[in-house]
């Protein structure tokens, strides 16, 4: 049995890449950035956790050890933790591959990485 095709939604932390930067995901996913889209650089780490369960959103970032305990406190969002070692198009190709593997409250409620 194969998975139905959910549209996830993303939300970039301000230190991660903008949404251009990662074409394939940006093409695939609804995909916003906090700084480029939603004008709200300088946000606390809280805050922009708040944000993501606010529009139902799965948090992106590089700053994984800033999210590890704000992660499992809301099924309303999850955080995704991308390392800082991969290259652009390492984290488009494998964050495509995680979403496209996942189901619509699979990711929520936790703190799911990817490394190299």
């Amino acid at each position: 049995m194969s998975l139905r095709f959910y549209k996830h939604k993303l939300l970039l932390d301000e230190g991660f890449y903008y949404r251009k930067d990662l074409p394939i995901t940006n093409n695939r996913f609804d995909v916003k950035h906090v700084a480029g889209d939603y004008k709200r650089g300088a946000s606390s780490d809280t805050k922009v956790y708040e944000l993501a369960k606010q529009e139902k959103r799965l948090l992106v970032t590089l700053n994984i050890k800033h999210f590890k305990a704000l992660a499992l406190t809301s099924r309303l969002t999850g955080v995704i933790g991308i390392s800082p070692n991969l290259t652009l198009d390492q984290i488009d190709k494998k964050l495509t591959a995680l979403l496209n593997k996942s189901t619509q409250k699979s990711l929520l409620g936790k703190l799911t990485t990817i490394n190299k």
